[in-house]
C-alpha cells in the first residue's frame, strides 16, 4: 500500500471519527434538551392543574355550605352505614335527620317584632290576674298519688320530641346521636349569612344534597353491582348440588 493511499485511509477514518463523535454529541445534546422540555412541560402542567382547581361559587350561601357539608357529610356517613340490620333503620335515621335540619333552619314567617309585643302584652295580663289572687297557690290541694308526682318530676326523653311516628325506633335514636354531632355545625354556618337570597340557596341546598348523599349511601350498602355469570357456572353447580347414586357410591365415585 502506498504512502498516498495510506493517508486517504487515514483521512476517511478521521472524518468517521468526527462524524460519530458529532452524532454522539448531537445526541447527547437532545437528551439534554429533552430532559429541560420535559421538566418545563411538567411544571406548566402542575401549573394548569393549579389553575383549574375548583373556583369559589359566585355565592356566598353555596360557598359556606360547600365547606359545612364537608364536616358534616363524613359524621353523617359513618352512622348511616351502622344500620345494617335493615333498610328501615336507615329509611327512619335519613327521615328524622332530614326533618331535623328543616326545622333547625325553618324561616320565621310572622314578624318577630309584633310576636314580641303579643308576648309582652299577655305577660301583663297575666301578671295582673296573679297578684288579684296572689293567696290562690296556698289553698291548693295535691291530689296526685306518689307515682304520679315521682313521674312528673322526671325529665322528659328528648328523644321522643325529636322522633316521626312511626318510624323504626333505632333508626331515631341513632339520626338523634348523630344529629347532636352537627347541629351547632349547621347553625354556626347558617348564622353567617345575612343575606336573603344566600339563606334560601343554603337551606334549599342543604336539605337536596343532604338527599343526595343518603341516596350514594345507601346505593354503597346495596352493592347494586351483580357478579358476572354464566350457564356452564350456572350448570356445574347445579350438578355439584346433586345426591350421589347408590351405583356412584359403591363404585368410589
Amino acid at each position: 500500500m502506498s504512502n498516498e493511499t495510506m493517508l486517504k485511509e487515514s483521512i476517511r477514518s478521521v472524518i468517521k471519527f468526527v462524524k460519530k463523535k458529532r452524532l454522539k454529541e448531537e445526541k447527547d445534546l437532545r437528551k439534554i434538551i429533552r430532559k429541560m422540555l420535559d421538566y418545563e412541560l411538567k411544571n406548566l402542567n402542575e401549573a394548569q392543574t393549579a389553575d383549574t382547581d375548583p373556583s369559589p361559587n359566585k355565592s356566598t350561601g353555596i360557598n359556606v355550605l360547600e365547606d359545612l357539608l364537608k364536616k358534616i357529610i363524613p359524621v353523617l356517613e359513618t352512622d348511616y352505614k351502622i344500620l345494617t340490620t335493615s333498610v328501615e333503620q336507615r329509611n327512619s335515621f335519613r327521615s328524622h335527620v332530614i326533618q331535623a335540619i328543616v326545622q333547625t333552619l325553618k324561616p320565621v314567617e310572622v314578624n318577630n317584632d309584633a310576636v314580641g309585643a303579643e308576648v309582652e302584652e299577655l305577660s301583663e295580663d297575666i301578671e295582673i290576674e296573679l297578684t288579684d289572687d296572689e293567696n290562690d297557690d296556698d289553698k291548693f290541694i295535691d291530689i296526685r298519688t306518689d307515682a304520679e308526682k315521682q313521674s312528673a318530676e322526671e325529665p322528659a326523653d328528648p328523644r321522643e320530641d325529636f322522633g316521626i311516628e312511626g318510624q323504626d325506633v333505632t333508626g331515631r335514636n341513632m339520626a338523634y346521636s348523630s344529629f347532636k354531632k352537627i347541629e351547632s355545625n349547621i347553625i354556626d354556618a347558617y348564622e353567617l349569612l345575612s343575606n336573603d337570597e344566600d339563606k334560601e340557596l343554603f337551606h334549599d341546598y342543604l336539605v337536596a344534597n343532604v338527599k343526595l348523599y343518603f341516596d350514594k349511601f345507601e346505593t354503597e350498602l346495596a352493592g347494586s353491582v351483580d357478579e358476572p355469570t354464566n350457564q356452564a357456572y350456572s350448570t356445574a353447580s347445579e350438578e355439584g348440588t346433586e345426591e350421589p347414586t347408590e351405583d356412584e357410591i359403591d363404585l368410589g365415585l
